[in-house]
Formats: C-alpha cells, structure tokens, sequence
C-alpha cells in the first residue's frame, strides 16, 4: 500500500532564513526543494521571455505576477522527482496562488501535508537582509553575522565574489516586508483554517536551533503520514 508523500510550503517573510532551512530539510527528508525565487533569477539572467516578464516586478521588491509563478509551478510539480515529495519555497505568495495550488494538487490526487512558518520580528528581518551576501558563482548565501564567510568577501564552498543582491538594499527590503505583509501574510489564516499550518519561532535564534524545531515538526507529521495510506 503507498504512502502519502510528505509534501510541504515553507512560509515567512524576506530574511526569515527560508533558504538557509530548506537546504538542510529538503536532504534530510528526501524532498524534491522547488524555490520560485531560484526559477525567477535564473530566468532574468538568462533573458527568457519569463525572465523579461518577471524583472521589473522583482527590482522593485513586487511580487511576480500570479499567472506567471502558477504556471512555473504546474510545470515544476509535473516533473517526475517531485512525486515522492516536495517542498515549495517562495509559493503560494497570496491567496489566489493558494487556491491555484490547491486545485492542481487535487487534480494530481495529492493534498499538502504541512505548512511550515518560520515567524520572525520586521526589526531583525530588515537588519537580517542587510547582512545577507551571495556568491557570484555558485549562489550560495551567507550572513554576515549568522553565517560569515570564512574569509570576507570571498565564498568558502568555490572562491567566487560575494555580492549584495539588488532586492536587499534597505529601501527595497522594507517595501518587501510591506508586500509580505499585506499579500503573504493572510495565508497563515487560511492555511490554519485547514488545520495545517505549524509555526516555529526565528527571532534571535541561530540557524542550528531553528532547524531542531523544523525537524521536530517534520517528523511528526512524516509519522502521521505513515499511518494515511495513499
């Protein structure tokens, strides 16, 4: 009898540490990680029709529009390696692309498993995004007080040149926390409402620490899961 994958949304503000989480849980839990902001910067660099779409939206801290991030993610669920489970980072963003999802999965037979929401005060998201740098090369990120870099400047994974991404200059960080709030922030209403969402706290917490509780809540539901047949 198959069992139901764990497929789970990684919620929270610019800066809460979704990137940082979902590297470790995506591994740990053998899920298929589907970042929108990936998909979206890799668009723009390359100059793709979706890339021209998306960029003016991204420079100025907006959201993409909804018809162009749902139809990323139909595709992106259709792929075969999502089908023992996925998590979304960067989608739903607002309430249409929650019920966009919602009937996409039903019409694949699958239903979200979790909603994960790492809660973190606007003060320290906004010092947060000020401190984030990116290699130039490989993309990975780091903090400048979480997550140093073992030499500055420099990434220690490939030795490329960190940078600090256009989206998180200060104005712009605000303007985002302000779309978060007014677009993002509803869906942990409606996510409770359906008996789903699990909050973990990311304030003045390091990484190591948020990551316990993620894996604690993962596991739990991992273990419910098991005992829902397919």
């Amino acid at each position: 009898m198959a069992l139901r994958p764990l497929d789970i949304v990684l919620l929270g503000a610019p800066g809460s540490g979704k990137g940082t989480q979902s590297a470790r849980i995506a591994p740990a839990f053998c899920l298929t990680h589907i970042s929108t902001g990936e998909i979206l910067r890799a668009a723009v660099a390359a100059g793709s029709a979706l890339g021209v779409a998306a960029r003016e939206s991204m420079k100025t801290g907006e959201l993409a529009p909804d018809g162009i991030v749902i139809r990323i993610i139909r595709e992106r669920l259709s792929e075969p390696d999502t089908a023992a489970g996925f998590m979304l980072d960067g989608f739903p963003r607002t309430l249409d692309q929650a019920v966009a999802l919602d009937e996409m999965l039903a019409e694949a037979d699958r239903q979200l498993t979790l909603v994960l929401l790492i809660d973190v005060p606007d003060r320290e998201l906004v010092q947060r995004l000020a401190d984030r740098r990116t290699c130039s090369d490989c993309k990975r990120g780091y903090n400048l007080v979480f997550e140093p870099p073992k030499v500055p400047s420099v990434c220690d994974a490939c030795g490329g040149e960190l940078y600090q991404r256009d989206d998180d200059d200060e104005a712009i960080v605000r303007h985002r926390l302000e779309v978060y709030v007014r677009q993002t922030a509803p869906l942990s209403g409606y996510y409770r409402a359906k008996g789903i969402l699990a909050t973990v706290y990311g304030g003045g917490r390091n990484p190591d620490q948020v990551y316990g509780d993620i894996k604690q809540v993962l596991t739990a539901a991992r273990r419910q899961g098991a005992s829902q047949p397919a």
